[in-house]
């Protein structure tokens, strides 16, 4: 009966090669391979799968989060980011590309959202970068590379449903993101301002005489369209640091937030909000269904004796846990050449974590790492999803060719990274433990 946990990824990736919707592809793979195991019972195994995601209240986070970058974005607010950045960086070398990075930042703290950011921060700042001449590959792997942020900097909707499948606290895997998430973000910064220190024509600093702004007239605008917002996104995560809030509380206060700095600058409309309700319906909508033909296909999986299997397959090769970690981060990657990021949490979280756990590893921590890999993944050609975002915003003169050349420094940022998150756990586990008291 074991062995027929197996037959059911051939069977998944068949219908998805065939072009298959992922949360059908799942639900099909379920229901046959739930016949052969439960028999009519299976009726009773997938309802109740129905019943723990309608009543998993984590999951409501999801819905809030969405919410609050669909107003953000909705409401122009991005586009207010976006200048007062760039007010203080332009002048620097590669000012442009660095205040995009800063950009999407603040904008990833503050959606959640994978793929918003690069699309809004994109079309905000390719046509600036376009202006002033800077090197194409770098346009295109600082907009990639600044965009795919979202998954590891907090308030991440790719943790929101993580947490439960990995029987890892949300707020702890919030709280351990922050660190590694900054560190990515500032070799960014490091790697675009060396190089344009070194190559000036890659990113050049834009001309004095366009520069007239006074200091008066810099800390107006910062002050208007910069603080607000900050003071929303130290509220959602500084109450989820402090262990104030739920994360489902604290991205209630990002979603009443996004809604009172659309008040505040007077774009708060009947057609933002429905713009924005409408938007985060379809997400969510997307999401849910993709989360519950996962969970019933791994309840089928379990049923069918797949993790034991999968134990005992991996004792047999003797792996060792360093060994098995390798395997289950290659997985991984080789996954997100054609998997979106939930459909790869809900086959590898609830199957390899126990393993990883029992091998000796800390949960949070693989965590982290995890979602380290699949940024890097969302990044790698020829199948990269960053680089299909950026395809559908890019003018015609930005190349294929010039994507793929941009994002490979990042890609190998990326993996510095996640060297140094492997090599010191205390980059993902010392603040959950100072903060949350997490052990």
């Amino acid at each position: 009966m074991s062995m027929l946990a197996l037959y059911m990824f051939p069977m998944l990736f068949s219908l998805l090669l065939l072009g298959v919707p992922v949360a059908f592809s799942m639900l099909a793979t379920a229901t046959v391979f739930g016949w052969m195991v439960f028999d009519t019972a299976l009726v009773f195994q997938l309802v109740e799968k129905i019943e723990d995601v309608a009543s998993n209240f984590v999951l409501a986070a999801v819905t809030l989060f969405v919410f609050m970058g669909c107003m953000l974005e909705r409401a122009g607010i991005a586009e207010q980011l976006f200048e007062a950045v760039h007010v203080w960086t332009r002048r620097m070398p590669g000012g442009l590309a660095l205040g995009t990075v800063v950009m999407c930042i603040v904008f990833a703290a503050s959606t959640g959202v994978i793929g918003a950011t690069e699309t809004v921060v994109g079309l905000l700042a390719i046509p600036v970068m376009l202006k002033y001449r800077y090197d194409k590959p770098l346009i295109c792997g600082t907009i990639c590379a600044g965009g795919s942020l979202g998954t590891i900097i907090p308030p991440s909707v790719v943790v929101v449903v993580m947490g439960p499948l990995a029987n890892v606290s949300v707020g702890d895997l919030l709280v351990g993101m922050v660190f590694p998430g900054l560190i990515m973000a500032g070799f960014y910064l490091v790697y675009i301002y060396l190089l344009c220190r070194i190559r000036p024509e890659a990113g050049p600093v834009v001309p004095e005489e366009e520069d007239t702004m006074s200091l008066a007239e810099k800390l107006r605008i910062t002050a208007f369209a910069l603080v607000p917002p900050m003071f929303m996104i130290i509220a959602v995560l500084g109450s989820l640091m402090l262990g104030l809030a739920a994360p489902t509380e604290a991205a209630a206060i990002g979603a009443a937030g996004s809604v009172l700095l659309a008040g505040f600058y007077g774009r708060l409309s009947w057609r933002t909000l429905n713009g924005a309700v409408m938007k985060t319906l379809q997400v969510t909508a997307m999401i849910m269904t993709i989360l519950l033909a996962g969970s019933m296909m791994t309840g089928v999986f379990i049923g069918a004796g797949g993790v034991s299997l999968a134990q005992e397959l991996v004792n047999q090769a003797q792996l060792g846990p360093w060994g098995l970690l390798a395997l289950v981060l290659g997985l991984t990657f080789l996954a997100g050449f054609f998997l979106d990021w939930i459909s790869i949490v809900l086959i590898m979280i609830p199957l390899f974590t126990p393993l990883v756990v029992a091998a000796g590893f800390d949960a949070v921590w693989f965590c982290i790492l995890f979602l380290v890999m699949i940024q890097t993944s969302y990044l790698t050609p020829p199948m990269a999803p960053a680089i299909f975002y950026l395809r559908g915003i890019a003018p015609p003169e930005i190349t294929t060719g010039h994507m793929y050349r941009g994002v490979l420094p990042f890609i190998g940022l990326q993996i510095l990274t996640l060297i140094i998150v492997m090599a010191f756990p205390q980059t993902v586990l010392w603040l959950p433990s100072k903060l949350l008291g997490f052990n």
